[in-house]
């Protein structure tokens, strides 16, 4: 590109030739240096170029997210970016040539985006395909009679889904083909498999709604890699005594900030492994368990095959072969499906008392203190001098 006179943002007296214009302004410049010292007008470019994206009319929840991880991933050649010269901002290349004409602090609050799990709120809205009927299904009533106490006191059928991808959505194709599980046991199943579900469901759930589908080939391995670190029964081979145990194992990775909480949350997550085990109802409860189990045997087996430590495929491996376990176990045991449904209902039910008892007791303290911290400790005895 020929030089289009002397630079807009250079030093008075040392002006470079301007090769590039501001495709806002049209205000020359030499490099990105000083494209980037532009300042709200550049910024304004950048931010229109991925709202733009993000906003298009062909734009799919697998091509955002992996344009969100081409983005991240540009980092690591910024160097090299460097070194071979700026771009023109007005040139084509949309995301792919974005990233290297962000300055650094926009660049790191893109990352505290995708390290909180909250640039999915900015792709469009995902809907888990187990909601494939339409509206959301009413959870498990109590024994009693008295219906599970919703998140944040709503009505669990009429709440609008975190995540959701329009009505409609099909759920994964089942195995053709589900061994009989005395082939795959040389002895009596243990009684504590089926709190292993579970834990699996809560993974899967989770898993999805971050990556939101997981359908990208870009991230089946990030999508492995977390589910097989929040579900211990799949990642760390765990056994469980109770679904109460199972659930708080996987709630305890999302609570220590190992992992972005993500659309669901731990209490969402929860909600939506008791709704997977309850399936589209009596007639086909096991229904969206196998099919569910079924997409992890898929999906696991494709990130084993672009796995290259011999490590984590080992790690692959294991965890399929355990799903291929429970859809064999849950395909002869539907009758059990009902009770960990319920059972997860309560935890969800627990966790949703607890929150509000715990917003309960702030908002108390927060008017006692006249404000959210607390006052500075006043000296009740001092000593006088003398």
């Amino acid at each position: 590109m020929e030089p289009g006179g002397p630079c807009g943002f250079c030093p008075a007296g040392a002006a470079q030739p301007a090769r590039y214009t501001c495709p806002r302004c049209n205000v020359p410049y030499c490099s990105l240096r000083c494209y980037r010292a532009h300042g709200a007008c550049a910024e304004g470019f950048y931010r229109d170029q991925v709202l733009g994206e993000l906003r298009g009319r062909n734009a799919s929840p697998s091509r955002l997210a992996g344009a969100l991880r081409r983005l991240r991933e540009q980092r690591e050649t910024e160097d090299e970016l460097e070194a071979a010269g700026p771009r023109s901002a007005s040139a084509p290349g949309g995301l792919s040539g974005l990233w290297e004409q962000l300055a650094p602090a926009e660049k790191a609050a893109f990352e505290r985006l995708l390290s909180r799990g909250e640039a999915g709120r900015l792709l469009p809205p995902w809907r888990p395909w187990w909601w494939s009927r339409g509206a959301a299904p009413r959870l498990l009533e109590e024994l009693d009679g008295a219906p599970a106490a919703p998140e944040s006191g709503k009505d669990a059928t009429a709440e609008e889904p975190a995540p959701g991808e329009g009505p409609g959505a099909r759920p994964p194709a089942g195995p053709a083909r589900i061994p009989a599980l005395a082939s795959l046991s040389r002895g009596p199943v243990s009684p504590l498999v089926r709190f292993q579900l579970p834990n699996v469901l809560f993974a899967y759930a989770h898993a999805l709604a971050l990556y939101h589908g997981g359908d990208d080939a870009l991230l089946l391995s990030d999508l492995c890699a977390t589910l097989l670190d929040v579900s211990g029964a799949l990642g760390a081979q765990q056994v469980f005594a109770s679904t109460e145990e199972a659930l708080q194992a996987a709630a305890h990775v999302l609570e220590a900030g190992e992992h972005p909480p993500g659309p669901l949350g731990t209490r969402g997550a929860m909600q939506e492994a008791a709704r997977i085990l309850l399936g589209e109802g009596p007639a086909n409860q096991k229904g969206y368990t196998l099919a569910a189990l079924g997409h992890l045997v898929q999906a696991l087996g494709r990130a084993r095959k672009l796995a290259v430590a011999s490590e984590d495929r080992q790690r692959l491996y294991r965890a399929r072969k355990k799903c291929q376990f429970l859809l064999a176990w849950t395909n002869e045991n539907e009758a059990a499906l009902t009770p960990l449904a319920l059972d997860c209902t309560r935890a969800y039910r627990a966790h949703a008392m607890a929150a509000e008892e715990v917003a309960a007791l702030t908002g108390e303290l927060e008017r006692l203190w006249g404000g959210p911290m607390p006052p500075a400790p006043r000296t009740l005895i001092e000593e006088l001098p003398g």
